[in-house]
């Protein structure tokens, strides 16, 4: 195998003086004479994305091509996210060498007139080498570059931003400017608040200032208002205030006090749901809040000491306050709605490589991005199962060329790419940002035999990242050595060099354990000796270089079964098939795992095909349970402990420029105080940010059902019935006497009379609404709707169907009511069917439906359940709960449900319960945790700013 030569020859290594001469580059994924399109198999395939619970299609383009080995699901993304020109246009792109050939020529084409290559032979390798790459799912660039580079679209090749704002009320509008066309154009951002003056501070005309909570209010409604991109997800932003600020309670408390509003409004019958009519009344929803601890703080809370706030104006101590006890008001509002979330200044500027110029303040939507204000970082990331050879050990020399590559690639986008601000550009230009990382961790881990929480996974994870970043730096040395070191690295390059020994000494204490975590470790060591000597010489390009992203759908477009650090979600996904329809498979690392581990082909088989069955490995035949914990994953039977997620964290964090994006899960159980242990241990393992996420604390999101669980249910409830012939419904008819009763209500000061008529047993069999003068439009659309819905019901329509379809449904007349039971109606639709549920539907059904009488409501306040046959736990998780006996029957059968979307709607099927993730509101499927964020494996689509 060839070697890329970086090492630039001419000038004595000072940057900014002499002649230059560029990268040379040879040949490691190509062949000289051979173009990479030509190495693969090519097909043309039809993409028809529908959204799988109403069967509507969101998206057609028909003849794409795309090599063989491609999968469904990555074919069908990266068509309709990436391609562009308008659909059914000769200008549409329908071609994945269209794809790459507009992105690898731009960065080619700029790359040689910034003199980036010796000579033009240099610049085609380059380009054969990025395209053999992408084409082979080695490594993505993040979104922004497939959207925008070599289009007529601005050239923004950034996801991540940071804004700063100031103590001025111009400042302040600026922030929310910048932010909205940071949105508009489907990115994120980030930024402190810590400037702005508390509520407890004069203004200099001697009122009392606002604070900075209050000035969140305007930014939050902007934030809900414009649709990042112009789609239909919600902009994603990162609020962060210094936990020294007087204001830092009411920061604190922002998002839990909210929460508490949500369930109050879920629970009078509000739709609050993600996406819901009457979330958008509730604030604060649009943002990630994080808190900036400072060591002296945390020193503080370890010593049970005293800890002062101090005024943004002069810095005085405004108040002093127990440490602790700020410390459990954060760790209780994380536990009751996951926010916020806690920085570790001290870490984070102790590893800032340009101290100078300014500190480290905020972070990016996801908290893997962190440098100086109003910056921005582009991302990309490599697929370390790409580089898993077949006897599964890891291929360190290759991995590291690729790395040359990609890193080189990244610094030649910021020569051309457009910005949102001209002071990001101007910032990014200087201190050129990168952020280089992975996916498919947690598919290495399993597929070599070392579990996720583990001493081995973890030695083998931080040699990998520690040989990623400093393949980085040494490239980014060589680089300034060709065209130049960053602008502001003359200014900070004592801070610069001291970082890169702390990443250089942090690699020396990696303890290993196996053969494949010692061959990464010995690459590692060797570049930091020579990205120390070349930097020393050179300086830098680039005052950052890595970061571990979400990698959440460019994870698709590689075909990656884990994203970013992230463990497996689970043991059995979910699959879709070209030909249509879907399947339940074992995740595909799971044999190499099982081989890994020295068992037989037959072995293998059989523990295979009980995965299949059980969703599990306990009690699999032949499988040793001292190997059980290598298959642990996110969810199911057998999940990682929290605290292992951030040992694997803290296990990674020493080698990287900026932080991790990942949310660690907690289960439903856990008390404030494991969230004040994981947010302790965070900071003592030299983590830089982190956050929590305990299972079902936020109401504020659709769970576990949709439609295909209904129909499901529905169907169950058929074959349960002796039915009459199902396709000629028969009408039963009221007898001529039959017991009634009138009610009269307001909804929004109009009056009216509903009168329902019932069956002897008791059954619902119409109902008359009197609405409106006698002889208006209006009392004739009611009499007509009435009399539909009488027919439908005495047809077998079931009454809980008209109530799901009528609830909810805005209009005027709206309001107040004068039924203590249903205090508030969107409608006067939505007060009838409320009121007829709570008449005539058993306490089971309406709390489905989540519709309670006031006595239970309070009942529930209370923990005094109305029944102990009902879960009210699941009820609030769910829009449709199961029978106690479904989860064994599911257990059972070795067939998906057909109306199965997702690998997390497959993961419920299995344990028979809800996971907290919300659906996707361009198609409908169930999302999935992916870092800090929620990824889609229908259309691709992401919660955060990647």
């Amino acid at each position: 195998m060839t070697e890329t030569v970086g090492s630039p020859v001419g000038a004595a290594g000072e940057s900014g003086s002499g002649a230059r001469e560029g990268l040379r580059v040879e040949r490691v994924f190509t062949t000289a004479g051979v173009h990479p399109y030509d190495e693969v198999g090519w097909e043309r395939r039809d993409v028809v994305m529908t959204n799988w619970r109403d069967g509507t299609v969101n998206f057609e383009q028909r003849g794409v091509e795309f090599p063989d080995s491609w999968s469904l699901n990555a074919v069908n993304i990266v068509t309709s996210k990436y391609f562009r020109g308008a659909v059914g246009t000769e200008e549409r792109e329908s071609s994945l060498r269209q794809l790459i050939d507009r992105v690898v020529k731009t960065y080619v084409g700029a790359g040689v007139e910034q003199g980036y290559f010796a000579t033009d032979a240099d610049a085609e390798v380059f380009e054969h080498e990025l395209t053999w790459m992408l084409l082979h799912q080695v490594f993505s660039f993040n979104s922004p570059v497939w959207f925008n580079v070599g289009t007529t679209s601005k050239q923004q090749v950034s996801a991540c931003f940071i804004l700063s704002v100031d103590d001025t009320m111009e400042s302040i509008l600026d922030w929310y400017k910048e932010e909205g066309l940071i949105f508009k154009g489907g990115s994120g951002s980030g930024l402190n608040l810590s400037r702005i003056r508390s509520s407890k501070e004069l203004l200099s005309s001697g009122g009392t200032a606002s604070g900075p909570v209050s000035f969140m209010r305007g930014a939050d409604a902007s934030a809900g208002t414009i649709k990042s991109g112009g789609a239909t997800r919600r902009a994603a932003k990162m609020v962060v205030l210094d936990i020294d600020h007087p204001d830092v309670d009411e920061f604190i408390e922002t998002k839990s006090q909210e929460e508490h509003k949500i369930r109050a409004l879920r629970d009078a019958g509000f739709d609050v749901d993600l996406g819901g009519a009457d979330i958008a009344s509730v604030q604060y929803q649009n943002a990630n809040n994080s808190i900036r601890v400072s060591d002296e703080f945390m020193r503080a809370v370890e010593s049970d000491g005293e800890f002062g706030m101090r005024a943004r104006t002069d810095g005085s101590v405004v108040e002093t306050v127990r440490a602790r006890d700020l410390f459990r008001k954060m760790a209780r509002a994380a536990w009751e709605c996951a926010d916020p979330g806690i920085q570790y200044d001290g870490t984070i500027n102790d590893w800032h490589t340009s101290p100078e110029t300014g500190r480290i303040t905020a972070s990016n939507p996801c908290s893997e991005y962190m440098h100086l204000d109003n910056s921005s970082c582009n991302l990309a990331s490599l697929n370390l199962m790409k580089f898993l050879r077949d006897d599964q050990t890891f291929d360190a020399e290759v991995f590291q060329k690729a790395v040359e590559f990609v890193i080189t690639a990244m610094d030649i986008s910021i020569c051309f790419a457009d910005f949102p601000t001209e002071s990001i550009g101007d910032t990014t230009r200087r201190f050129r940002q990168l952020g280089i990382g992975y996916a498919n961790l947690g598919a290495l881990l399993m597929a070599t035999g070392h579990a996720y929480d583990s001493d081995g996974g973890r030695a083998l994870a931080a040699a990998v990242t520690s040989l990623m970043t400093g393949t980085a730096y040494k490239r980014s040395a060589e680089m300034a050595g060709a065209v130049g070191a960053y602008d502001g690295y003359a200014r900070n390059a004592d801070g610069h060099r001291r970082v890169m020994r702390k990443h250089a000494a942090a690699n020396d204490l990696v303890r290993t354990y196996h053969h494949n975590d010692v061959a990464v470790h010995r690459q590692a060591t060797q570049v930091w000796q020579d990205c120390l000597e070349i930097g020393d010489r050179n300086g830098w390009r680039n005052a950052q270089a890595s970061v571990l992203a979400p990698t959440g759908t460019i994870g698709l477009m590689m075909d990656c079964d884990t994203t970013g650090i992230e463990p497996d979600l689970a043991l059995v996904k979910f699959k879709k098939l070209v030909g249509g329809g879907s399947m339940q498979i074992v995740n595909q690392t799971v044999p190499r795992a099982l081989h890994s581990l020295g068992y037989q082909e037959e072995q293998v088989e059989a523990v295979v095909e009980y995965i299949a069955e059980h969703g599990h490995v306990i009690d699999a035949p032949g499988l040793r349970p001292e190997h059980y914990d290598v298959f642990d994953c996110a969810m199911g039977e057998r999940s990682i402990a929290p605290m292992g997620h951030v040992r694997m964290m803290a296990a990674a964090q020493p080698f990287l420029s900026g932080a991790i994006s990942k949310t660690v899960n907690m289960p439903e159980s856990a008390s404030i105080a494991d969230v004040e242990e994981i947010y302790f241990e965070g900071w003592r393992l030299g983590l830089k940010a982190l956050a929590i996420y305990r299972d079902n604390c936020k109401v504020g999101q659709p769970l576990s059902a949709g439609k295909g669980e209904t129909k499901s249910a529905e169907s169950t409830s058929d074959k349960q019935v002796d039915k009459p012939v199902e396709y000629k419904p028969i009408r039963k008819r009221l007898p001529k006497k039959r017991p009634s009763e009138t009610i009269s209500f307001t909804v929004g000061g109009a009056e009216g009379y509903l009168h329902a008529g019932s069956y002897p047993d008791d059954g619902l069999g119409e109902i008359f609404v009197k609405l409106g003068k006698q002889g208006s439009t209006l009392a004739g659309v009611m009499d007509a709707f009435s009399m539909s819905i009488s027919v439908g019901l005495q047809y077998g329509i079931p009454l809980e169907f008209y109530i799901s379809k009528f609830q909810n449904l805005r209009f005027e007349p709206a309001g107040m009511t004068d039924d203590p039971d249903v205090r508030m109606a969107s409608s006067v639709l939505d007060y009838l069917f409320r009121r007829l549920a709570l008449d005539y539907l058993p306490y089971e059904k309406r709390a489905q439906l989540g519709i309670f009488t006031i006595e239970e409501r309070n009942a529930q306040v209370n923990g005094d359940y109305p029944s102990d046959d009902v879960d009210l736990d699941t009820m609030r998780s769910t829009v449709e709960s199961r029978s106690a006996s479904a989860p064994a029957e599911r257990e059972e059968e070795q067939d998906v449900d057909t109306h199965v979307g997702s690998s997390t709607e497959l993961l419920e099927l299995r344990l028979g319960k809800a996971a907290d993730a919300p659906l996707c509101m361009t198609c409908g499927t169930k999302m999935r945790p992916s870092g800090s964020c929620y990824l889609c494996e229908g259309c691709g689509a992401t919660s955060g700013c990647s």
